[in-house]
């Protein structure tokens, strides 16, 4: 069965997150976007905990069924120790195949912080002892590095992560076989790593709202259910492990270097001029992964590794359409077009991905058809993400967006403004 997947999302218990992120709420928009399978995330926190047991419903196979979508039992916890007198912050996601390994796990991270406090915990646990315990207490469970490169809170990022996986996990790296890519690196970045060759590379959405749901995701043919889900992912099994669905990197919000308080944006060649330094305050930039990618990349770029799984770089439906209509992304407008194109493809992924352009004009704004082709093209301009600060997306050029507005009739014109 072929299925798009996203394991890494938060509920509405974790800090900055919508208070829809409720079970129901993220099956419903699920359906609208063609996602399957789900991580529930934030399995820690009591709370929501509560809520997992009571609206989730056993499959028997180590998942769980909400509204016909399948979730699977996921957590994200931010490690933070002193590892060789460096200070580290490492995120990683847990999976786990029922509710009974999830209560043995959470009694054991209970020790090291406060599990009520944050739907993703701050733990003062080393990544590796962490890894030891879990693998004691439930064998089936794993833990998959998150958003790897992210400067400050990733295995290889700048601020405090390691230069490669044994400096983390020790003589259990064996026991860690799939990484997360994150928003602002893709897997043709990290192919240019030969250490990471070994490891599934996964992309999820870490959507803090349902909106944001799929914004990246994996495709996958496969049994639905937990054994067949690991094993795939531990095997690298590209018959089974079709494709990842990608960001463009560079929207990603730590793709470039820079200082956001400065208004800086550089790219690793530009920082490296400037010796790394803000040329406005003075002070170190933050490192990007672009940057940090290359500083430790042992290929060039374009290299393909013979056992890579492909990838698809998308730009989500809402902000094509709110380009095309030149109207921000969280309008009544675009809404109005987008729930018309996914109930006319049965959801957004088949809009982006496989509807006939012909069949989408039919449907919509002719504008919007041209943008979803042009995205399928790569053609597309994009500002770079820095220093927390999302890269920005066009896909209309300003000379495509001004012929369209003197192409308008008069009246419609008018309405622009």
């Amino acid at each position: 069965m072929q299925f798009i997947a996203d394991l890494h999302i938060h509920s509405k218990f974790s800090r900055a997150t919508s208070h829809d992120m409720l079970i129901p709420k993220i099956a419903e928009t699920a359906k609208l976007k063609g996602i399957q399978l789900l991580g529930t995330g934030d399995f820690t926190h009591p709370k929501w905990l509560e809520l997992l047991k009571k609206d989730l419903k056993p499959t028997g196979n180590g998942l769980y069924i909400c509204k016909d979508i399948y979730f699977v039992l996921t957590t994200e916890v931010n490690n933070i120790y002193t590892k060789d007198a460096k200070l580290r912050r490492i995120h990683n996601i847990i999976f786990s195949p029922d509710f009974k390994d999830v209560e043995r796990i959470n009694k054991f991270l209970g020790k090291y912080g406060s599990l009520a406090s944050d739907g993703r915990p701050i733990l003062s646990l080393d990544s590796y002892t962490m890894l030891a315990e879990i693998k004691e207490l439930s064998p089936d469970s794993f833990i998959v590095p998150s958003h790897i490169w992210t400067p400050w809170f990733s295995l290889y990022g700048s601020k405090s992560g390691f230069d490669s996986i044994a400096a983390c996990f020790g003589d259990l790296k064996s026991e860690i076989f799939a990484l997360e890519t994150g928003l602002s690196s893709d897997p043709a970045m990290n192919w240019r790593l030969s250490e990471l060759d070994a490891y599934t590379l996964i992309s999820n959405s870490d959507a803090h709202s349902p909106s944001r749901l799929g914004r990246e995701a994996n495709v996958l043919d496969c049994e639905l259910s937990y054994h067949e889900i690991r094993t795939v992912l531990k095997t690298k099994d590209k018959k089974k492990f079709l494709y990842t669905i990608e960001f463009f990197p560079e929207e990603g919000k730590y793709h470039y270097d820079g200082h956001r308080n400065c208004n800086v944006r550089l790219s690793p060649k530009q920082s490296v001029l400037n010796d790394d330094l803000c040329p406005v305050c003075g002070r170190r930039l933050t490192i990007g992964v672009l940057h940090r990618v290359e500083s430790l990349a042992d290929r060039e770029q374009g290299f393909v590794p013979e056992n890579a799984i492909p990838y698809k770089n998308l730009v989500p439906l809402e902000e094509i359409i709110a380009d095309a209509l030149g109207v921000g992304r969280d309008t009544v407008a675009v809404r109005m077009k987008y729930d018309v194109l996914v109930k006319a493809f049965d959801g957004e992924f088949n809009v982006l991905l496989s509807a006939p352009i012909d069949d989408i004009k039919q449907q919509t704004d002719e504008r919007i058809a041209i943008g979803i082709d042009k995205m399928r093209r790569g053609d597309i301009t994009v500002l770079p993400g820095y220093d927390g600060v999302f890269g920005t997306i066009k896909i209309f050029s300003d000379e495509e967006k001004e012929a369209s507005v003197q192409e308008k009739p008069a009246g419609e014109q008018m309405n622009l403004f």
